[in-house]
């Protein structure tokens, strides 16, 4: 079968900005539009196709209808009828709260599902954009609840000015937050457990303080201090870059401008394909044509041997 593409869920927030319609080539009105889900399996907030055969059905009926044709064998049995990845676009015009996720393991005992892995790629953000990721400096559990309190936890975090291409991995147990001016795009594990830790006095807006869970965050911290959170490699034309390999999934950056021979023959994974600039024909190993571009997501299903991909185009490509 061929890749599909589904209806971008688009969330508008206290935070957002104006940067993903326009990304996304759509003809519409909507304020401070914060998130745009691409690919999401999240009950509730699941991804609806696009078009084709599929046209209406949500992800995860598509995978209980493919199975492991779709999943892959090893996903289909870790993972069932549910969809591991979250695919997300975010735009802040404001910071973001001071966050953190569980693991898998503490997020099963606090009665969630599963935890938060993630990363972010670094579209083009604004000149002073900035975010935090991981603690600079070694702090005690007493020492982060003082700081919480007090309004100084950001004097404990590792700031980074943001460019484009950045990429960031956020391991769950790591303090992080999007600041003011940043455009990223996001995946991460299906799980929409967040433990927000500081939220810099703002008031939601009937002008309540919005809920801080530093009790549940503080049971996820890993104190561990690195010398660096960015991910570093070397950007590279017309092959795959890897960025992050994790339980949870493989990325890679392509920058093509040349005809390209994706061969997933011997990956037993579906893939998605995330457009950031330019546009491409994708034709599958069946002759199945399809067109991304910048602002696009595409979810090709692990049955797919090959892929095709002509154009001029950057996108990530992930899998589990």
């Amino acid at each position: 079968m061929k890749p599909l593409k589904f209806e971008p869920l688009l969330k508008s927030t206290i935070w957002g900005g104006n940067k993903i319609i326009a990304f996304k080539h759509l003809d519409i009105k909507q304020e401070k539009v914060g998130e745009s889900w691409e690919i999401s399996g999240v009950p509730g907030n699941e991804s609806i196709v696009a078009d084709g055969e599929m046209k209406g059905k949500k992800l995860n009926e598509v995978v209980a209808e493919l199975k492991e044709n779709f999943l892959g064998a090893e996903n289909y049995k870790r993972f069932g009828n549910e969809f591991p990845l979250l695919i997300k676009f975010i735009d802040a015009n404001t910071d973001l709260s001071i966050q953190v996720h569980p693991n898998d393991e503490i997020a099963k005992k606090q009665g969630k599902e599963r935890g938060k892995t993630e990363m972010w790629y670094a579209l083009p953000s604004e000149p002073d954009a900035k975010l935090y990721n991981g603690l600079k400096m070694q702090i005690t559990p007493e020492q982060y609840k003082e700081m919480v309190e007090n309004d100084t936890i950001t004097d404990a975090l590792a700031q980074y000015n943001v460019k484009e291409d950045d990429c960031f991995f956020i391991p769950a147990g790591r303090i992080h937050a999007i600041g003011t001016g940043c455009f990223v795009a996001e995946i991460q594990q299906t799980s929409d457990v967040t433990y927000r830790i500081y939220d810099f006095k703002r008031k939601d807006k009937d002008g309540n303080y919005r809920q801080l869970h530093t009790k549940e965050a503080a049971e996820c911290i890993d104190y561990t201090v690195l010398p660096d959170y960015r991910q570093n490699y070397t950007p590279a034309k017309n092959q795959g870059v890897s960025m992050v390999q994790c339980p949870y999934f493989t990325t890679a950056v392509y920058d093509l401008d040349e005809p390209m021979t994706l061969d997933y023959s011997e990956l037993d994974s579906f893939v998605i394909l995330i457009g950031l600039k330019g546009e491409a024909k994708i034709t599958d190993n069946e002759g199945n044509e399809i067109t991304l571009q910048g602002g696009e997501s595409i979810v090709v299903p692990a049955s797919t041997q090959t892929l095709k991909v002509e154009g001029t185009l950057k996108f990530l490509e992930t899998y589990v």
